[in-house]
């Protein structure tokens, strides 16, 4: 399996400002003011900040597209997606050994949307085929919206992280107790044998 994110959030859909303003409630941080260089600072721990977040719970938090290689369906007609919430499923498609591609009819499949398991089902007996030695690849846009449409507790959780990565300038330390708690009720069980979150975090940095 092979998960690859195809778009990268923009800066401007990252909530600097909300976060300039966490900064400033917290005790001992000194939030720089905008337009400064600090700017680069702030986005690069939101970004940490929301990686973090998105590995730990399997959900996207600010929409993108991604692209999804599997080697076989987990069952014949249906299969769950790594990601969660998934708005669309644009593109399925098997490919053979030797790299030829052949698109799955969008009306032998739909989308079953989930908070926590959205998934593609078959119209019918089963879903496409799946060539051996070949694989199915899925593109679908994943991820609540933009910022304002992330649940609220997630939203703190980010903030709360990234005041974290700013006050700590050596690195990345462990999440906190109270991070934690924020984001442990979006948490997926893993049944896909492997850390999906970690393919989050790998993707498009």
């Amino acid at each position: 399996m092979m998960l690859k994110e195809l778009s990268a959030v923009p800066d401007a859909a990252l909530p600097v400002e909300a976060f300039r303003a966490h900064l400033r409630l917290g005790s001992g941080f000194a939030a720089p003011a905008a337009g400064t260089g600090e700017d680069a600072l702030l986005r690069a721990h939101l970004r940490a900040a929301i990686a973090a977040v998105e590995a730990r719970t399997g959900k996207v938090l600010l929409s993108r597209t991604f692209e999804w290689k599997i080697a076989e369906w987990r069952e014949v007609d249906e299969q769950a997606l790594p990601l969660a919430p998934v708005a669309e499923v644009a593109v399925i498609e098997t490919v053979d050994r030797h790299g030829e591609a052949r698109m799955a009819l969008p009306h032998r499949w739909r989308l079953i949307e989930d908070m926590h398991r959205p998934r593609i089902v078959a119209v019918g007996y089963m879903l496409p085929g799946i060539p051996t030695r070949g694989h199915a690849r899925v593109e679908f846009l994943a991820g609540f919206g933009g910022w304002e449409d992330v649940p609220a507790d997630l939203r703190q959780a980010v903030l709360m992280l990234g005041a974290q990565y700013h006050d700590d300038r050596a690195g990345e330390g462990a999440m906190p107790a109270a991070v934690g708690a924020l984001v442990e009720r979006w948490r997926t069980v893993r049944t896909f044998g492997g850390a999906i979150g970690g393919a989050i975090r790998g993707v498009g940095r």
